[in-house]
């Protein structure tokens, strides 16, 4: 039972958002006490990233409410911004600064951030502080990302397709550093059904803009009577799950 007293740290109502005659999410509601990493697990186009999007305050959304920690992203954004990190499938930073000079440049942002050769070690970047942004492996930029999103100790960090792109050894690597984060709320938006099943307390399953079924990876198996939480999602939704894995350390 979440404390009362305590803000939820995502509290998200009826999200909606539309593109002309596009519905691309319809009516989702989340509530996420702090300190629980929070899957959304979903097929491409199901509308799992414009659903973060809009809990980021990235993305207004055509209806509903959200608040992080008691803020609202839109009205209280200069307060969101110190307490929220976010890495985005895409990494639009600049290319020719260094993987050092990005930490650095981000650093800047907080008041407390980690340490410079912190951040980089813990995505095993070290040795690539002095390589241009747009030399390094797409598996490096994305574990760069990670890193950026979690410099400034954020207390509720979203992450999407966290590990997109990286070989079976730098997968595991991003995963420790995840189960690494004590304090932290996190929302990890995936299709890899180990990373979610391995990462989060709980899960929601989105199909067409909507969540279909919410709760633990168990809770999930247990509903659907199914062995498997891939099995889960096909009998919950209906549908076949669709991958898409590159591998690039």
């Amino acid at each position: 039972m979440t404390d009362t007293a305590t803000p939820l740290a995502i509290d998200a109502h009826h999200l909606v958002k539309r593109y002309k005659n596009k519905t691309a999410v319809d009516g989702i509601s989340v509530q996420i006490p702090s300190g629980e990493t929070f899957g959304i697990l979903g097929s491409n186009g199901a509308g799992k990233t414009t659903t973060v999007e809009m809990i980021a305050g990235l993305r207004k959304p055509t209806e509903g409410t959200v608040r992080i920690l008691g803020l609202d992203p839109f009205t209280d954004r200069a307060e969101v911004r110190q307490i929220l990190g976010v890495q985005l499938q895409q990494a639009y930073l600049h290319d020719a600064l260094t993987a050092r000079e990005l930490v650095d440049l981000y650093r800047s942002f907080y008041p407390d951030p980690l340490d410079a050769e912190t951040a980089l070690a813990m995505v095993e970047l070290q040795e690539k502080a002095k390589t241009r942004f747009s030399n390094l492996s797409g598996g490096q930029m994305q574990r760069l990302s990670i890193a950026l999103a979690l410099i400034g100790q954020p207390r509720v960090v979203i992450l999407d397709e966290l590990t997109t792109g990286l070989d079976p050894k730098a997968r595991r690597r991003v995963w420790a550093t995840i189960e690494s984060l004590q304090d932290q709320t996190v929302i990890l938006i995936s299709h890899a059904m180990d990373e979610i099943e391995r990462l989060c307390d709980r899960v929601a399953l989105i199909d067409a803009g909507r969540i279909v079924a919410q709760g633990t990876p168990d809770d999930l198996k247990a509903q659907a009577s199914a062995a498997t939480l891939e099995d889960a999602f096909v009998a919950l939704t209906g549908k076949e799950f669709e991958y898409e894995q590159e591998e690039s350390s």
